[in-house]
């Protein structure tokens, strides 16, 4: 099964399953002699901890973080760094009903397409529980960045409709939505418990910001900077659309409008999301990702058996009313994997 690494020079392959005995990642190409301890990533671990917020699934995993590799005395030796997170509360036999039916809007039907087979348990390797893996490798791409000072936060723009009107980075962490607007926070707690007792799930969309990147990050072409951004968010289960910058609202735009205006000082606005001609220019990295709702929904839905034959769903069970606000640190992640591999492909060009 093709599609389980990413990255050039800073490379991670995950691996494991949603009702397997765990899940991990495989890091290689972190440079040596730097300080890493589990600490560090369960920090991480714990903004996706299930359980936590009121749009979550009620499935009550620690998510411990173990190195069992790559690291002697809290620091990092250079070699492959292999972290697991043991699966304590997967409980498979709440999925036995669905196994010979295809849950409409999950990959059950389009991985027995390709694969012949498929781990009914949860989704398997299509589960959002794949993503404990991604964010345990954000925090060692986070690390090296926060070396170079560059940081990377995201937070929620839109949930069920109701958008951030304003951005107070400091209000994130005061709110269980982590959205920088405490009115919109608000109409979303009502929301979503709205959506809640109805039995059905909600989408939104997450910002992430990259500050601090320095210009000269990326490639012309076919490894642009944003089409790597784009790639690495648009991987997450979840996300079905990523804009940089303006995004698409530069369609709706004028050039006089679109353009950034370029002083002494920099840009005097940043459309461009950061990235020109698929290269940092030095400004913040804007990127946002498009969340659709969890398909898994106490509403019944017309689907079909294994045999092809119409059936009626009604998913029941321990599943999240929104992948938001769990996904955002997913999100973070992807991102600082993209930042930390161009950063490495940079300073590999500036020593040759």
């Amino acid at each position: 099964m093709p599609g389980n690494t990413f990255g050039t020079l800073f490379r991670i392959t995950t691996w494991g399953e949603s009702h397997g005995k765990g899940v991990g990642v495989v890091i290689d190409g972190c440079p040596p002699r730097m300080p890493l301890t589990e600490k560090m990533i369960q920090s991480m671990l714990d903004r996706r901890r299930p359980g936590k917020f009121p749009a979550s699934t009620t499935r009550m995993e620690p998510d411990q973080a173990m190195i069992l590799s790559g690291v002697f005395e809290g620091m990092t030796t250079g070699t492959p760094i292999m972290i697991m997170v043991k699966n304590k509360d997967a409980k498979s036999g709440a999925y036995s009903p669905y196994a010979s039916l295809y849950r409409p809007g999950h990959g059950d039907f389009s991985y027995v397409a390709k694969y012949g087979i498929r781990d009914w348990r949860g989704g398997g390797r299509a589960s959002a529980r794949e993503t404990v893996a991604r964010v345990a490798a954000g925090a060692v791409a986070g690390a090296i960045l926060e070396n170079h000072g560059i940081s990377v936060i995201a937070y929620t723009l839109e949930l069920g409709g109701i958008r951030a009107e304003t951005t107070d980075l400091a209000l994130i962490n005061q709110n269980m939505f982590m959205c920088p607007d405490r009115k919109a926070a608000e109409k979303m707690v009502l929301h979503v418990e709205k959506i809640k007792q109805q039995g059905d799930s909600l989408g939104g969309v997450v910002e992430i910001v990259a500050s601090g990147v320095p210009s000269g990050l990326g490639n012309p072409v076919f490894d642009k900077l944003d089409a790597e951004l784009a790639k690495a968010v648009m991987s997450i289960g979840a996300v079905k659309g990523v804009e940089i910058g303006a995004g698409f609202q530069a369609a709706r735009m004028l050039g006089s409008q679109n353009n950034d205006p370029i002083v002494p000082d920099g840009f005097l606005s940043n459309n461009a999301g950061g990235v020109l001609a698929g290269i940092s220019n030095g400004d913040k990295i804007v990127v946002r990702a498009a969340v659709k709702p969890i398909p898994s929904i106490a509403i019944e839905q017309k689907t079909i058996n294994t045999e092809r034959k119409p059936e009626t769903i009604c998913v029941k069970g321990r599943h999240d009313i929104s992948a938001i606000p769990r996904i955002n640190v997913v999100c973070e992640a992807m991102v600082s994997l993209v930042l930390a591999d161009q950063l490495l492909q940079q300073k590999a060009i500036e020593k040759s």
